[in-house]
């Protein structure tokens, strides 16, 4: 089943993130687009815009109020309601803690690696009939990432290039013995969010990266409080600033990444014989599998 869209809309880059973001200086030609997916309702409707020429499309990650924790976010609906606008390129934008000193409050870092530590999420669009082993060892487009260091840099944010992000399940913050085992692995930063998220991002060929904005220091660090909802919110609302300057930024150089290995993924992954996927699995999946499956005529 394709996605069925109340209005014709498309976007080169997705920004998954708050709702604030799309509040961006120069975005104009706004609306907002309601996507139906095989995976049920995305978080929010689309915000859909032009930024420099790039249309971009928003979408919160929490719903509008912020009405969905970690787990109760449909991450598959949301990855796939962005593929059927037409999106190639995503960036995430999320709100972690340091595992590091360096790392401090107001930073931005750009991980390369993921450590997944959910426990109820589903992680795949492949399954009830069909299944795909993509390749995840670097599971950050280093293309996208680049264009994001370089508008990083450019309009004055303090970025940290690289390190590993651990996704825990939430939505309690860690114990202090869980800050400091995960210290001991050499994490960089703690969230919620962006698995399966960018798993999701790989099984359906897009390019992916992550804006960590750094708003505390989790609760291993000795000469800090720990970390509270009202010192996060205080800190991400300087962060989004900084944020919405990096996207603009980052939005033409981004546009403009050449096709990548992110958007080829499905190659060889699919290991079912594609006569015995069923019928209904691929008119689910049609909109991620047509270009590597054998054309294909299925009844209904």
């Amino acid at each position: 089943m394709m996605a069925r869209r109340r209005q014709a809309a498309r976007a080169d880059i997705g920004l998954i993130g708050g709702s604030g973001l799309y509040e961006i200086d120069g975005l104009h030609q706004i609306k907002r687009v309601t996507v139906s997916t095989p995976f049920g309702p995305p978080s929010s409707p689309l915000v859909i815009g032009e930024l420099d020429g790039i249309h971009v499309a928003f979408l919160s990650r929490h719903g509008i109020g912020h009405r969905f924790n970690p787990s109760e976010i449909n991450y598959r609906a949301n990855i796939y309601a962005l593929k059927a606008i037409g999106v190639r390129r995503i960036i995430s934008v999320s709100a972690v803690g340091s595992m590091k000193e360096p790392m401090k409050p107001g930073h931005v870092v750009l991980p390369d690696q993921f450590i997944d530590l959910t426990k109820r999420r589903i992680s795949t669009f492949f399954e009830g009939g069909v299944v795909a082993h993509v390749a995840f060892s670097e599971p950050i487009c280093g293309s996208l990432a680049a264009s994001l260091l370089a508008a990083g840099r450019a309009v004055g944010a303090t970025v940290h290039q690289g390190g590993t992000y651990l996704c825990m399940e939430g939505p309690q913050f860690s114990t202090k013995a869980e800050s400091h085992l995960y210290r001991q692995w050499g994490v960089s930063v703690i969230g919620m969010t962006n698995l399966p998220e960018a798993k999701l991002a790989r099984e359906a060929e897009l390019c992916y990266a992550t804006v960590a904005l750094v708003t505390d220091f989790d609760c291993w660090h000795e000469s800090e409080e720990p970390v509270t909802v009202g010192a996060i919110l205080a800190t991400l609302c300087d962060n989004v600033a900084l944020a919405k300057r990096l996207l603009r930024a980052s939005v033409k150089s981004a546009a403009s990444v050449s096709t990548c290995t992110c958007q080829q993924a499905l190659e060889h992954a699919i290991v079912t014989a594609p006569n015995t996927i069923p019928p209904r699995i691929r008119r689910k999946l049609a909109l991620l599998t047509d270009r590597v499956l054998p054309s294909w005529k299925g009844k209904r």
